[in-house]
């Protein structure tokens, strides 16, 4: 990993209408509709904001960064395939 990026666990409604051109605006793996994992190199309020600008307006969202190491990694079951083998290869 690079030491300027940081992981964030990316949340929105998955009812909202997501553009054609969304960008997560980083490495990102999906968990489930509307659930991310997401290596950026944007702070985490720059990313929440370049996020819910391309969202519908009050469409719930958060953002919230995650230790990116091993034993700070969360635990998860029954969400998309792939996303532990790309938290070890990030």
């Amino acid at each position: 990993m690079d030491d300027t990026e940081t992981l964030y666990l990316l949340w929105h409604d998955p009812a909202a209408e997501v553009p054609a051109d969304f960008a997560l605006h980083g490495d990102a793996h999906p968990l489930a509709e509307g659930l991310w994992l997401v290596r950026s190199p944007l702070t985490r309020s720059k990313l929440y904001h370049r996020i819910k600008w391309q969202l519908p307006d009050g469409t719930a969202l958060l953002c919230a960064p995650l230790d990116d190491a091993p034993d700070g990694w969360p635990k998860f079951k029954g969400l998309s395939a792939g996303a532990g083998k790309w938290l070890k290869e990030g």
